[in-house]
């Protein structure tokens, strides 16, 4: 992991003693998705790093929650249009609960960090605003506009117009954008012009004053001394917020910026933009760890370098994406850098979560016994992973957990099936139904410890006697077991079967 060593070093030359403040942040204006986790678990993965160093240090949550409400997102119901232009902080809860918007919203990555296992602290903006706590950002930065004008105008390349102003005032119940006059630092008090072109004065000491997002973001750099934070790419290009907030904290607040971490977004696979909450597009983030155990989330995020885009897809490539990790898990040999990587992506928990036995095994089995987990780890023990059952019987249990939620809420149909509780004869030809008589014959005949193989050389051996296609005998087989013409690997399908149901259905008895 030479991109998070890289981060290390110069953040440990760059503060060589004291604790390292680590901080993400985000607006809690929609549904929170698998790319928002992209930035938190890159933090936390310097936290553990730093930690493991022997460096104290804290990795917070900035949560804008004092940013209006702007548009309205695809999963709330358009009549929060009237609530347009109000503090997030301030709208209720779409859910009709007593919690804010805002707070329903932050809830979700409250959540999904748990599930990951993210150490995290979460600050409100609304809070500091409204303590008080932002009273010296705003002094220093509306004492300087000269010096914070220039920093826009020469590092973030546009001419600023006589209406713009680096504040939000709270003018009712909306934040709005107002000409800035002057500020009274003995009284506390800013002047502006409303939009009648009069002198209003408001006290900026209880959060009726916001400074805009690019006067903000520094200073809150400066008045908690953070040292490192990731951010987006589009956060970082040139004359971008980062850009002209590293001249603003220096110039105006007189402090150093913190180490940038630009980072690339998390696409749905085969799609070219990114996640977006107000339009309900990606996966949502308590999804994400809800099919996912948090390893596998992490490995995920953290394999590749912050400026890889990445690529997820909740169907088939998870599928692929858990089998990796197992192979990964498993590796006997790993390098520096890998040993490094399972560290991290465990978080150095003993405790595994995902077994050896292939995914699409696990579902196939899980789903053959409907959804029992005992008597899943019991027909895995009859195929050729049965060791593996034996020695991770309670890993599985866990996985099995995730399995779960992926087929409610991702699976494919071709891979979802439930057994049938009933066939009908009638609804099988006579040659079919002499094949399910020939092969009872022959199952109620083997030892009770054949495998896969067995069962689909018994089923190609009929194939003359009974005049059907071996892929006809295939989905005959699958529409009376789980009335689908297709369905897992056939010899491996029935052997995983209980063979007193199997042989009972084959002669049509159950």
């Amino acid at each position: 992991m030479q991109w998070l060593n890289t981060i290390i070093d110069e953040l440990t030359a760059h503060h060589p003693e004291g604790e390292i403040l680590i901080e993400s942040g985000s607006s809690p204006s929609g549904t929170y998705h698998l790319g928002h986790m992209r930035e938190l678990v890159i933090c936390d993965a310097i936290l553990l790093e730093l930690q493991r160093r022997g460096r104290s240090a804290r990795h917070i949550q900035f949560v804008d929650d004092l940013d209006s409400l702007r548009k309205i997102p695809i999963n709330v119901p358009a009549e929060f249009e009237k609530y347009l232009g109000y503090p997030i902080c301030d709208v209720p809860a779409p859910d009709g609960s007593d919690r804010s918007y805002a707070d329903l919203f932050l809830q979700t990555l409250i959540d999904a960090c748990e599930q990951l296992g993210l150490e995290v602290e979460y600050v409100k903006a609304h809070e500091k605003y409204r303590s008080g706590w932002y009273v010296p950002a705003i002094e220093k930065a509306l004492d300087n506009i000269p010096t914070v004008r220039q920093a826009l105008e020469t590092v973030g390349g546009r001419k600023l117009d006589e209406h713009w102003s680096p504040i939000q005032i709270m003018e009712g119940e909306r934040l709005k954008k107002r000409k800035f006059l002057g500020i009274d630092v003995t009284s506390k008090t800013v002047d502006y012009e409303d939009v009648d072109g009069q002198q209003q004065t408001v006290s900026y000491q209880k959060g009726q004053v916001k400074l805009d997002w690019r006067l903000d973001w520094p200073g809150r750099w400066w008045l908690q001394g953070v040292a490192v934070e990731p951010s987006g790419r589009d956060h970082m290009t040139k004359g971008s917020s980062y850009d002209t907030g590293v001249q603003i904290v220096r110039d105006v607040y007189g402090a150093e910026p913190p180490m940038p971490v630009a980072y690339d977004f998390i696409n749905m696979a085969g799609d070219t933009k990114k996640m977006s909450a107000s339009k309900g597009t990606g996966l949502d983030a308590v999804e994400g760890s809800s099919i996912m155990p948090p390893e596998v989330v992490r490995y995920l995020i953290l394999k590749s370098p912050p400026l890889k885009r990445l690529y997820f897809d909740p169907i088939h490539g998870l599928v692929q994406l858990m089998d990796e990790f197992a192979a990964f898990a498993a590796k006997a040999d790993k390098t520096e850098s890998e040993q490094q990587l399972y560290y991290i992506a465990t978080r150095g928990e003993e405790e595994r979560v995902v077994s050896r036995v292939p995914f699409s095994h696990l579902v196939a089995s899980y789903q053959a016994a409907l959804k029992d987990v005992d008597k899943t780890i019991e027909i895995i023990g009859r195929t050729e992973h049965g060791d593996v059952a034996r020695d991770e019987a309670d890993i599985i249990r866990a996985e099995l957990k995730f399995i779960d939620e992926w087929l409610e809420r991702r699976a494919p149909e071709d891979v979802k099936f439930k057994l049938q509780d009933a066939a009908a004869k009638s609804e099988f030809s006579e040659q079919e139904q002499a094949f399910f008589a020939e092969l009872a014959e022959r199952i109620i005949g083997a030892p009770a410890d054949v495998d896969g193989a067995w069962f689909h050389n018994a089923i190609y051996e009929l194939k003359d006697s009974t005049g059907l296609e071996p892929k006809e005998l295939f989905q005959a087989l699958y529409r009376l077991t789980i009335h689908k013409t297709s369905g897992p690997r056939a010899g491996w399908f029935l052997s995983m079967l209980p063979r007193e149901w199997l042989i009972a259905r084959l002669k049509f008895e159950k």
